[in-house]
């Protein structure tokens, strides 16, 4: 397999996205990231992705301005209707446009449902085990001449 030709897919087939309300609280997700240990969640309306809040939405949008993350909604805050992958694109275009846009989290969404969320993390350690794979492969057929 070409390294990163894997689908999106494969990546998120078993995952339960964290999705909060528009009307949650900042102080809400900032507890629910940090008890999952995740940097992202995802913001839904009637099932509906509306918008993603991210760790570095909670540093330029709430710390640095004061604001209180108590009274704050997350339709205040988060980034909406953010760019997303569905889950027949491939980790090398995800990997693309994280790095064009700086983003470190996208939203996976096929049609109107959201399938999950894919990391930088995430698109590292699928690129790491193919290169591992692929080495592992390469000297199996180099061993056997």
């Amino acid at each position: 397999m070409a390294l990163g030709s894997q689908k999106i897919a494969e990546i998120v087939k078993d995952q339960k996205p964290v999705v909060l309300p528009e009307s949650a609280r900042v102080r809400e997700a900032a507890e629910v990231m940090a008890e999952r240990r995740i940097g992202a969640v995802m913001v839904v309306k009637n099932d509906r992705l509306v918008g993603i809040f991210t760790e570095r939405d909670m540093t330029v949008r709430i710390v640095s301005r004061g604001v209180n993350p108590d009274v704050t909604t997350l339709g205040e805050a988060m980034t909406a209707k953010p760019d997303t992958l569905t889950s027949e694109d491939s980790v090398r275009a995800a990997l693309h446009m994280m790095a064009e846009n700086g983003y470190r989290h996208l939203p996976v969404v096929d049609g109107e449902r959201l399938a999950g969320i894919v990391s930088i993390r995430d698109l590292y350690a699928t690129v790491m085990r193919q290169l591992e794979d692929n080495i592992l492969a390469v000297a199996d057929r180099v061993m056997r001449g």
